[in-house]
């Protein structure tokens, strides 16, 4: 594949301080000159669970566009966390709004005391809905999961803050651990219910979970560290829990040996929910501008 000359292709590991952790996203800070086709196969190229393609549309404001390997999905948080954060390094800490398929995502990027930039991500309007008796059961099969691994106390809704993932609580941090599913049947499964992944969660404390999100819609088996899910997560956890002021801390990516930390803040003032993490560069072999993305 060649790409019109000077076009930049960045990669970032967010929700995370170190380039080996976290969910990896390419990030490609103008992609005014590529069609869909093009993007389509820099994210495919990439292998990355989703690419994120930028068009400045005004002052610190960007048209936003996310790529999997297989389809383009409306919002994408741990992209849009790495994107932020390519521009913080450039245009400095402050505010960003990116417009995505999926409304408007205000972005504040903020410096740590160790020079690490994070970004903080405001949700577009949440909503939780019931889920089938029987689709729990078809997700349950193509997982190879029973009732009896469930969470009672967390029961099965499908969440939605910029993409819908169905939330299924396992009873046990083994079951979660032991991941090994149906690809094709998972597939069809969420196709059939246009959901981005599954959020799988464990709570080890009230504010503290473990998850994993298997992505096969994206042509990925898993997720390292899911933004928009973590956003959809603290919408569930507002109507099944109560939950009104809160900040969540959920670990993702151990499993997968590339752990993550995300921060999901609950607040009483609005319905809208906010993720946070850090995001650093991924070091490369070749020169940042190249024609060939998987270089």
């Amino acid at each position: 594949m060649t790409l019109a000359p000077g076009t930049e292709i960045l990669r970032y590991a967010a929700f995370t301080a170190d380039p080996a952790g976290g969910n990896p996203a390419g990030v490609v800070p103008d992609a005014a000159g590529l069609d869909d086709a093009e993007q389509l196969a820099i994210a495919a190229r990439l292998g990355y669970s989703e690419t994120a393609f930028l068009r400045p549309i005004g002052d610190r404001a960007y048209a936003v566009r996310y790529f999997s390997p297989l389809a383009e999905v409306p919002f994408c948080g741990h992209a849009t966390i790495a994107s932020a954060v390519a521009l913080g390094e450039r245009l400095g800490p402050g505010g960003l709004r990116f417009e995505t398929k999926a409304g408007t995502v205000p972005v504040e990027v903020v410096a740590g005391g160790d020079g690490v930039l994070s970004a903080t991500l405001t949700s577009v309007e949440p909503s939780v809905e019931p889920v089938a008796d029987a689709d729990v059961t078809e997700a349950l099969d193509a997982l190879g999961w029973s009732r009896t691994d469930l969470d009672q106390a967390l029961p099965p809704r499908i969440a939605f803050a910029g993409a819908r993932h169905l939330v299924l609580a396992t009873a046990t941090r083994e079951r979660l651990a032991d991941l090994a599913y149906d690809f094709d049947r998972l597939t069809r499964f969420m196709t059939g219910l246009d959901l981005t992944t599954l959020q799988l969660v464990h709570r080890t404390a009230p504010d503290v979970f473990h998850v994993r999100d298997p992505f096969p819609v994206g042509g990925v088996v898993e997720d390292p560290a899911t933004g928009a899910a973590a956003a959809a997560f603290g919408a569930y956890l507002r109507e099944i829990d109560g939950v009104r002021d809160a900040e969540l801390t959920l670990h993702q990516g151990e499993d997968l040996g590339r752990p993550g930390t995300l921060r999901v803040r609950i607040d009483p003032a609005d319905r809208l929910i906010r993720v946070s993490g850090a995001a650093v560069r991924i070091p490369r072999r070749n020169p940042t501008r190249n024609p060939d993305p998987s270089s």
